[in-house]
């Protein structure tokens, strides 16, 4: 098995292990080794405010008895409570609403964007299953980091308000649902309450070890939305990640951090560039390549995207000069001969066969055509701004 086989393998059987929330949707499995938790970040030192949470013995108990006696006869049947009075609509659309249980500390204790907020949470389908459990669930507002029912729910409540969310799928899981244990198209309803309100953390003041696994969760939610093809959202969080591994830090790293540092930058640039593929955002696309090539020229994945995109541009020399280079290091792979290939009969002059489209992420030649009619930017200026995640070749299946 060549390198880059025996480095997915090793992802793809980390990824597979049991994750403790938010297991991967099976249809996409194959594709995107490993799924990220529900939010988790690290839990930062700085000053908080806190309110207390119940016993974890006592949360089931009371959270369905308090289900009972507020919903009454309601209870499993979400539709009647999508318009049912005394419930406030969080979204004008009227499919994610809020009941109030206990109030907060008032106004100015709501919680603004960019702050880390904590919740415990219980949640769950239109049947009672209980799907959703977390004491401390920490997360980032308006990071991408949750699902959109809770960025938006929480950020209507006050520090110490307990209440219940309803969302339809719209603001949950979507058509694709989570499996195996909430089905698509599902409404969910969770009881919510808000425990802490503090300032994101200084990324300055992390250690490097603290910011590598803050970046690494941002990226697995990156995975999680890929894999859902969400990539607008999947780029958004690998550019986070990235940032995340960017931002400048008090303490330098060690030998060993800074090539662990290096190798999660590699991660996150690679499946950004997938990502801007998805999204025909092909420039970024190639600048993300070449970012990763700048700091690992061996890597057989942005070779192989570089080259392809090369390609692409008519850029045939360069492209040449690229794919054979990451033949030299994976001469078994049959994509890279393929490209290869084509290029060869593309400068003899002889017909092409038009690749499929939506392979890799690039689309049939005339849509490439008009896709590419935007002025080419500054190669390294938008290195600076495509700075941003993992998902892995073109050619290979399993993603970072």
């Amino acid at each position: 098995m060549s390198q880059v086989g025996k480095e997915e393998a090793e992802e793809s059987r980390r990824a597979n292990q049991p994750a403790s929330a938010e297991p991967a949707a099976s249809h996409a499995a194959q594709e995107l080794a490993g799924s990220p938790c529900l939010g988790r970040v690290v839990k930062f030192l700085l000053p908080h405010t806190t309110v207390e949470a119940p016993l974890p013995q006592e949360e089931e108990q009371q959270f369905y008895q308090g289900l009972e006696r507020l919903l009454g006869p309601k209870l499993g049947r979400f539709g009647e409570l999508f318009a049912a009075a005394g419930w406030a609509d969080v979204t004008e659309d009227r499919f994610l609403r809020k009941l109030l249980v206990r109030e907060g500390q008032g106004e100015a204790s709501r919680p603004q964007p960019g702050q880390e907020v904590t919740v415990k949470l219980l949640g769950v389908l239109e049947d009672g299953s209980l799907v959703e459990k977390d004491p401390k669930l920490t997360f980032i507002l308006e990071q991408g980091d949750v699902i959109q029912a809770l960025e938006l729910g929480v950020q209507s409540m006050q520090l110490g308000e307990v209440s219940f969310l309803l969302t339809s799928f719209l603001y949950a899981y979507g058509h694709l649902g989570r499996d195996p244990d909430i089905p698509s198209d599902a409404s969910l309803l969770y009881e919510v309450t808000l425990l802490q309100i503090r300032d994101s953390p200084d990324l300055g003041l992390l250690p490097p070890s603290a910011r590598i696994g803050l970046s690494k969760q941002k990226r697995e939610r990156g995975n999680f939305h890929f894999e859902r093809e969400e990539y607008q959202r999947a780029m958004r969080s690998y550019q986070l990640a990235l940032g995340i591994l960017d931002s400048p830090g008090a303490v330098p790293p060690s030998p060993e951090e800074e090539e662990e540092l290096q190798e999660h930058q590699v991660k996150c640039l690679n499946n950004c560039a997938a990502a801007q593929l998805k999204l025909q955002l092909f420039e970024e696309a190639l600048a993300s390549c070449t970012a990763v090539l700048h700091i690992d020229p061996d890597n057989v994945k942005a070779l192989y995207r570089k080259g392809k995109l090369l390609s692409e541009r008519g850029e045939d020399q360069e492209a040449m000069n690229t794919l054979k280079r990451a033949l030299q290091l994976e001469p078994t792979t049959k994509a890279i001969h393929a490209e290869l290939s084509k290029l060869a009969k593309r400068q003899k002059g002889q017909p092409e066969r038009p690749a499929p489209t939506g392979v890799d992420g690039l689309v049939q030649p005339a849509a490439r055509q008009s896709a590419w009619v935007t002025p080419w930017k500054l190669l390294f200026g938008a290195v600076a701004v495509a700075l941003g995640s993992t998902v892995t070749s073109i050619f290979l299946t399993t993603r970072s």
